[in-house]
């Protein structure tokens, strides 16, 4: 009785913690919109000098571009996903939960081996430095392959991203079958992850940033924020 009394309290304390992830993810999409209307936060950067400019000029903008809030976000996808996975762990939809969870944890993975922000400051640090154009041209060719791998809404950066937002529709699915967390939340989470990953496959290889697809970027992201509200609320109640 005390051990499964005890097992309760930790499961509570897993969707206290989910809740608190997922409130996180919402603060860090604000703090992106918001930043975004910054000077230079929508800026564009098209070859490695710019960037290398922008790092001297603003280190935390070069972060932030490159990916940093990012981080945040995927450290918050593994509470969530895991706390989502325990609310389902009762549930006859408990085996795709956990796929979901796992997928989640393969994209953010592949984010982190990816990611070169701060790989890239440092290479700005060291071009500021460079004494001779032999040094500037080899940290350039250096900074190129780093953007080829990190460089935002590329195929650097696509599979990350597929990943974690693919794990967000199959989460969004099993919701919906199950109606723990009732089909406003689901139905949110199908229309906000499904439209990032045809934004995210449209920017890497297809259409580019137009407007129209920076239209599919702000359904998704704003249904995403709702998914992310809606699941916290009643994780909250889960944990009490």
């Amino acid at each position: 009785m005390n051990t499964t009394v005890h097992e309760e309290k930790n499961w509570k304390m897993i969707y206290r913690l989910g809740a608190f992830a997922a409130y996180g993810a919402v603060l860090v999409g604000i703090l992106e919109i918001a930043i975004t209307y910054l000077p230079g936060g929508d800026a564009p950067h098209e070859t490695i000098l710019d960037w290398f400019n922008l790092f001297h000029d603003n280190w935390f903008m070069g972060l932030r571009n490159m990916g940093l809030l990012n981080i945040f976000l995927n450290v918050f996808a593994v509470l969530t996903y895991f706390a989502l996975y325990a609310a389902h762990r009762k549930d006859p939809n408990k085996p795709f939960a956990f796929l979901s969870m796992i997928v989640s944890y393969i994209g953010v993975g592949v984010f982190f081996a990816t990611n070169r922000a701060f790989p890239l400051w440092s290479l700005s640090q060291q071009y500021a430095a460079a004494g001779t154009e032999s040094q500037r041209a080899v940290l350039e060719a250096a900074g190129l392959a780093l953007l080829a791998v990190g460089g935002s809404h590329t195929p650097g950066t696509f599979l990350a991203f597929f990943i974690v937002e693919l794990a967000g529709l199959m989460i969004s699915v099993v919701m919906l079958k199950s109606n723990l967390f009732g089909k406003p939340a689901a139905y949110a989470g199908i229309l906000g992850f499904g439209a990032l990953l045809v934004f995210e496959f449209n920017s890497s290889f297809a259409a580019g940033l137009t407007s129209a697809n920076m239209l599919l970027a702000m359904v998704g992201g704003i249904a995403s924020m709702v998914w992310y509200i809606l699941i916290a609320r009643k994780l909250s109640e889960f944990g009490r």
